[in-house]
């Protein structure tokens, strides 16, 4: 029966989607990884001792790294970046073959960027103070810059990237600003002083709003791979493209960064074509397990998480993962108190995973898609 059901989901995927199944499958991935919990089941592991280096090594790596540090988890608002932009030429695609005109859908695409905007104010705001640091508004500015450009040639879309790379670095490095101008020292660098001046504050753990600019590189990287996967080379040339280019971005971040730092919360340059690299691997290798070798049945699991990203987001920030939590662990802990708490809380975690992806694939067959 379980087979049955994968299979049906695998067909109504592609007939729904009517694009390629490694977008959803990486997207849901990265959403999956996200709100499944297993990072606070590392930390709770490795707060108590257990697994040695390689469990302290995964909790390392299950959380933001310092000021001048780069862990796995500083590559997951990349990764989601990414993946929207290389979904949006066949969304538009879609759009315009249902008869949308580009001014239609242009319409569209601020309307989504102002409720993106306005969730991602309301989900980050604390009383009186907000921030703009977050996913949502953050993505609300790039995904209409990059809608401007999706027509464009992959040429100028590629050269407007690295141009809004350059131009942020050269702003944090000659902002002459007394007190700002310190490109890599928090809270005194370019990014502090723009958030001075807009949202009147700083954050807390020195994130900037003005991330979004140099950001926009990832979702224009992301239209490119996802204008490459809708042509009509063969799918080892596509792989090999976005192999290659993933190496040489990984490659090109750590000379970048002899001279520019790699910051995450300032998205220095460095930072942003090492991750960009990440982004281009991991999409290269996701349509390599997917679409080349075709082990569908895996992918659709994660695909489903993917076909409502936004949903899955705001339900774990509004607190839905802590609900399913109190909800499964009166049985676990029931069903499995003889192995004491750690054993409990991989359980739970684990339960409640499957509890998230019950509810995607719940919506998924009644098509149900929240969808701004």
């Amino acid at each position: 029966m379980k087979s049955d059901q994968t299979s049906d989901a695998t067909a109504g995927l592609s007939k729904e989607q009517g694009r390629i199944l490694s977008v959803d499958f990486f997207r849901g991935l990265v959403m999956f990884i996200l709100v499944s919990g297993i990072a606070t089941l590392f930390h709770q592991m490795a707060e108590q001792g257990e697994g040695g280096i390689f469990i302290a090594w995964l909790d390392k790596h299950s959380n933001h790294g310092t000021w001048f540090e780069i862990y796995f988890w500083d590559l997951i608002q990349p990764f989601f970046m990414f993946i929207v932009g290389v979904a949006m030429p066949f969304s538009l695609s879609k759009r315009l073959a249902q008869g949308d005109s580009w001014k239609q859908s242009f319409i569209h695409a601020l309307k989504r960027s102002f409720w993106l905007l306005l969730l991602g104010f309301m989900l980050g705001a604390k009383d009186d103070t907000y921030y703009l640091t977050n996913i949502l508004p953050q993505l609300a500015f790039v995904y209409v810059f990059a809608f401007l450009l999706l027509q464009k040639d992959i040429k100028w879309q590629l050269a407007v990237s690295f141009a809004l790379i350059l131009v942020s670095d050269l702003l944090y490095h000659f902002w002459p600003i007394e007190g700002y101008n310190m490109p890599y020292t928090p809270d005194h660098n370019f990014g502090a002083w723009f958030d001075s001046v807009t949202v009147g504050h700083l954050h807390p753990d020195h994130w900037v709003t003005f991330n979004a600019v140099p950001t926009c590189a990832h979702i224009l990287w992301g239209v490119c791979t996802g204008k490459l996967l809708m042509t009509d080379l063969s799918p080892m040339k596509k792989l090999s493209i976005m192999l290659s280019t993933g190496i040489a971005g990984i490659m090109g971040g750590y000379l970048l960064g002899l001279y520019i730092p790699m910051i995450e919360r300032i998205s220095t340059g460095s930072f942003v074509v090492f991750s960009g690299g990440w982004c281009l691997l991991a999409m290269g290798l996701s349509y390599l397990f997917v679409d080349i070798l075709r082990f569908r049945k895996i992918a659709t699991f994660f695909a489903i998480v993917g076909m409502n990203p936004i949903f899955i987001y705001i339900f774990s920030m509004l607190g839905g993962k802590n609900l399913l939590t109190r909800m499964a662990r009166p049985f676990t802990y029931r069903l499995f108190g003889w192995g004491g708490d750690m054993v409990i809380n991989m359980v739970t975690i684990v339960v409640v995973a499957f509890m998230v992806w019950g509810i995607c694939y719940y919506l998924y067959k009644r098509k149900i898609f929240i969808k701004l």
